[in-house]
């Protein structure tokens, strides 16, 4: 196994400067001068094309005393060539920055509430560990554009529709149903997910407007029914605000009324039954390498994201 694997190295090394080879005649158009470039001899150069040329059962060059003409196939060979030569030196840029600290500014778009809270433990690790990195912090619960945005990574919660991005799953957030305490009144609180229609509703109108959907943690079934919100918001934070007001039920992620549920300033209705979870990903653009800087902070997110209160671990690794 050694052996063939001695040999296969052998190989890449000697096609590799092959190619080289063919590569720098192509740009230099005179065989000394490629040499030069080359840090070798003429006779070098032209010895390791006529073996590429035997090897590959085909003329490459046209040659004269003072100059060499690349041939049809030769210019299809300098074609893939360079694509190799260049492929070769991204892997050794990637490399070297994967052994070297990284260093730069990240930019990440992540959503306003858990950009305010949840993701700052996870960034603090990052930033300690990487003293010569740092992150611009954009808050967004939109989409990124990568491009025009200079985005480099961004957390989404919800389902990733782009087919253009590495999306990775990295957990789930759970929806519960809670309301102010004093909304029930004198009477009883809500035991039934029948009973829930006749509260005054609010809405985030990210994920749901004039309807609510519920599912049985216990054997699966759904209960699905219509509401008209007293008020609706696209604020994760300003719906909890307005349930500690008193001014309605909700589905809220549970991670944000965690505490105030502990506390007892919000009450969870119906435990058994909650919305659908929302996944939460990290997504980046398709590249054939990455930073040192994004892979750092891809593997503390994977690692971190699922151990945050109010998450579930991911059903699935990625997309």
């Amino acid at each position: 196994m050694r052996d063939t694997y001695e040999r296969l190295l052998d190989g890449w090394h000697r096609s590799h400067r092959s190619l080289a080879h063919v590569h720098q005649n192509r740009r230099c158009r005179q065989p000394p001068a490629a040499a030069a470039q080359l840090g070798t001899t003429q006779p070098t150069v032209s010895r390791r094309l006529k073996a590429l040329e035997r090897s590959l059962g085909l003329q490459l060059l046209n040659r004269s005393t003072h100059r060499m003409q690349l041939t049809g196939d030769g210019e299809r060979c300098y074609a893939f060539a360079r694509q190799v030569l260049e492929s070769w030196s991204e892997m050794e840029a990637e490399l070297l920055s994967a052994r070297d600290d990284p260093r730069g500014t990240l930019r990440v778009q992540v959503p306003h509430a858990f950009g305010q809270d949840q993701l700052i433990a996870p960034l603090g690790k990052y930033l300690s560990r990487y003293p010569n990195v740092s992150v611009e912090w954009v808050l967004h619960d939109r989409s990124p554009n990568f491009t025009a945005e200079g985005i480099d990574c961004a957390i989404q919660v919800g389902v990733v529709e782009d087919p253009s991005v590495v999306a990775i799953r990295l957990g789930e957030v759970p929806r519960i149903v809670v309301t102010h305490p004093s909304l029930a009144g004198d009477g009883p609180l809500p035991s039934t997910t029948e009973q829930l229609q006749r509260l005054p509703w609010l809405a985030l109108r990210t994920y749901y407007t004039d309807e609510v959907v519920l599912t049985c943690q216990a054997d699966g079934r759904s209960h699905r029914f219509a509401i008209q919100p007293r008020m609706s918001t696209d604020s994760l934070y300003a719906l909890r605000s307005a349930a500690l007001a008193g001014l309605g039920a909700c589905v809220s992620s549970a991670w944000v009324v965690a505490q105030d549920i502990e506390e007892g300033r919000l009450i969870q209705l119906v435990p058994q039954w909650r919305a659908a979870p929302l996944p939460v990903y990290l997504i980046y653009p398709h590249a054939r390498s990455y930073p040192a800087k994004l892979r750092l902070f891809a593997e503390i997110i994977r690692t971190d994201m699922p151990n945050l209160v109010g998450m579930t671990s991911p059903g699935i690794d990625a997309l």
